[in-house]
């Protein structure tokens, strides 16, 4: 029995010495072939922000390979693409790229990588298809050299690719503004805009919406964003008009205002075209001045003081109500008053009882005034503060304060002398 196992034990040996030893590959032949194309979305709309994305594959194939127990095992194959790098160009289509050359890393064989590049498509792109032109650039394992028993030398090539991209530009509603119309759009209002649209584009639109959207932080928002047209065939011209609102912090001067059209196309989907910005006047906010001289009171004393407001705005304030704002040394009873409508560069008066306590200091004072009104859309407004003068003078004294009963005695005798002339005049 021991002999047995003794045997079977010295015929595995030798089955194992018999075997052959692992030798390491050695490869004499074989490149990267490079093959790159569109994925996803390949055709764009003129004036449109685009992503390009780019398939690159590597189907290299080993052409010979030699195994050797003395050869030492490569780090890379002679079909790896390494230190891959890719770069897109316009190559006059009608587009920028906007993304510089990409690092891809090493590519093996079989493999692939998806590289995304973005471009903006010109709004004057003619449609059709374009080529463009994708280079690659890399290297790879052209030669080994075992100089030793422990060492390798490596050889590469570098190469530069150059592939062809093709993308599509197409048909699409395109939209030119004839013209752009405000009514009442001033500072801290809503008002109108009116539109003049036409389709320069190559392609009819159906069951088409105009929509105006607000450009970043401008002060012109849209109360009403979308009109239905319809229709809106090669060269049609629409007319659109929509209500928007305006900030109070803007000023005298144009803003800017998105507009594009969702529309049908031929093939029954839903698109919108490239969105075009306009500029929108804006005027300044409705603002009035004190034109009247200041009123004048004596200390102690309660007068009706009279104060003309003029609106130097760009638009017609409605139903204007004004308030003055009586504070210490004066006070008053009736501190509003009715003006009415005002146009622009019109006046209104005002009348208010104001009363001047008697330790009031001769001297100017600047009383806080405001007109509160209704805007063309009904939309109730405050007028920015504003100042009115009010003059405080000292009592007349002395031979001054002694002739005012004298004079009014003179002109009271006078009116009467003058009644009675008329009278006799008027019997005879």
């Amino acid at each position: 029995m021991k002999q047995c196992t003794w045997l079977i034990l010295l015929v595995l040996v030798a089955a194992c010495c018999s075997m052959p030893a692992m030798g390491a590959i050695k490869y004499f032949g074989g490149t990267p072939q490079m093959t790159a194309y569109v994925t996803g979305f390949s055709e764009f709309s003129p004036g449109e922000d685009a992503t390009i994305t780019v398939m690159i594959q590597n189907s290299g194939v080993d052409i010979m390979k030699f195994t050797n127990s003395g050869t030492l095992q490569p780090d890379d194959l002679p079909t790896t693409a390494k230190q891959l790098t890719a770069s897109l160009a316009a190559n006059g289509a009608p587009l920028i790229i906007k993304t510089d050359a990409q690092m891809a890393g090493d590519l093996t064989s079989p493999d692939t990588i998806t590289l995304r590049f973005n471009a903006k498509i010109l709004s004057n792109a003619t449609i059709g298809e374009y080529q463009i032109p994708l280079t690659l650039k890399y290297k790879y394992l052209k030669v080994q050299n075992q100089e030793a028993g422990d060492s390798l030398q490596f050889l590469y090539n570098n190469v530069t690719d150059t592939l062809p991209i093709t993308v599509k530009i197409k048909k699409q509603v395109k939209i030119n503004m004839l013209d752009v119309v405000p009514e009442n759009i001033n500072a801290g209002t809503e008002g109108y805009l009116n539109l003049t649209i036409k389709n320069i584009g190559s392609e009819a639109g159906k069951k088409a919406t105009v929509k105006i959207t607000r450009n970043g932080m401008s002060p012109v928002i849209p109360t009403d964003s979308m009109v239905f047209i319809g229709d809106f065939p090669l060269n049609g011209v629409i007319n659109c008009r929509y209500k928007v609102a305006i900030s109070n912090d803007a000023e005298q001067q144009t803003y800017p205002l998105n507009v594009a059209v969702s529309y049908e196309n031929d093939e029954g989907d839903q698109v919108t075209s490239a969105t075009e910005t306009i500029g929108v006047p804006v005027g300044g906010k409705i603002s009035f001045a004190v034109t009247s001289p200041p009123a004048t009171l004596y200390p102690g004393d309660t007068s009706v003081v009279i104060v003309v407001y003029q609106n130097i705005g760009t638009s017609t304030a409605y139903n204007a109500q004004a308030q003055l704002n009586a504070v210490d040394p004066f006070s008053s009873n009736d501190n509003g008053a009715i003006l009415g409508s005002i146009k622009p560069g019109e006046f209104a008066t005002a009348r208010y009882s104001l009363s001047a306590n008697g330790q009031a200091v001769s001297k100017t004072y600047a009383l806080d005034t405001k007109i509160r009104y209704r805007d063309s859309l009904d939309n109730s407004q405050v007028s920015d503060m504003f100042k009115a003068d009010v003059q405080v003078v000292s009592r007349p004294s002395g031979p001054a304060m002694l002739m005012v009963p004298a004079m009014v005695l003179i002109a009271a005798i006078l009116v009467g002398a003058g009644y009675y002339v008329f009278a006799k005049r008027k019997k005879m």
